[in-house]
C-alpha cells in the first residue's frame, strides 16, 4: 500500500512542479516581452495579473480579502508540509554504537537490516523477509514484513524472531532495545489442475 502512495505522491510532485513551471515561465516570458501564443491570458509587459476592477470589486465586502488571505495561507502551510514530508528520511542509514572506550563507532543500517532479514529468513515457515530501520540513529526501531509458508506456525516465528534474530541484533549493535513491529502475510499459492 505504501508502494502505491509513494507513487502517486511522485506522480503529484512532478505533477504539481510542472504546471507552476509552465505557469511561471509564461508569466516571466511575457513580463520579457516575449512573444508567447494568442491563448495566453497576458499580452504584454503592461499587462497585470489583476486589473484594477478584479482588484475593487469585493472591495466593500470586509469578508472577501481576508477569505483570499486565509486559503493562500492554508495552501501554504500545505505545500510547506507536504515539502517537509518529501525531505524527511523515513530509513535510517546509520546505527551508532557504544564500543565501550567513549569514542563508539557506526553501524550502515541497511547492514543492519540484511543481518537481521538474512536470520529471519531462516526460521521455518518464512519464504520472504523485508526489514527496515526507521526512528533515530541512536534509538532505531525495526519494521518488519514476514511472508509466511503454509505449514508455518506464527506464535513459533514470532518467539524465534524475538528469542533469536532480534536479540543477536540487539547484542551485535549495543543496543539496549530494539523495538520491532511485526506484519505477517501468508503466501497465497494459485491454484493448479491436476491431471
Amino acid at each position: 500500500m505504501s508502494r502505491v502512495i509513494g507513487k502517486a505522491n511522485r506522480v503529484l510532485l512532478a505533477l504539481a512542479g510542472l504546471i507552476l513551471l509552465i505557469v511561471g515561465g509564461g508569466v516571466l516570458a511575457t513580463g520579457l516581452g516575449v512573444s508567447v501564443p494568442s491563448w495566453w491570458p497576458f499580452d504584454g509587459k503592461s499587462d497585470v495579473l489583476l486589473s484594477r476592477s478584479d482588484r475593487y470589486r469585493w472591495r466593500g465586502d470586509g469578508w472577501w480579502w481576508p477569505v483570499v488571505i486565509a486559503v493562500l495561507a492554508v495552501l501554504l502551510l500545505i505545500a510547506l508540509w507536504w515539502l517537509l514530508a518529501q525531505l524527511s528520511r523515513s530509513r535510517v542509514s546509520e546505527v551508532l554504537i557504544d564500543s565501550g572506550d567513549g569514542e563508539g563507532a557506526v553501524l550502515r543500517g541497511r547492514a543492519l537490516e540484511d543481518a537481521l532479514g538474512d536470520e529471519a529468513d531462516r526460521l521455518d515457515g518464512v519464504s520472504e523477509t523485508k526489514v527496515r530501520l526507521s526512528g533515530r540513529r541512536t534509538a532505531p526501531r525495526a519494521r518488519i514484513r514476514l511472508r509466511m509458508e503454509p505449514h508455518g506456525a506464527p506464535a513459533e516465528v514470532l518467539r524465534g524472531l524475538s528469542d533469536e534474530a532480534l536479540a543477536h541484533a540487539r547484542t551485535s549493535a549495543g543496543l539496549d532495545e530494539l523495538p520491532a513491529e511485526v506484519r505477517l502475510k501468508a503466501v497465497k499459492h494459485r491454484a493448479e489442475r491436476v491431471t
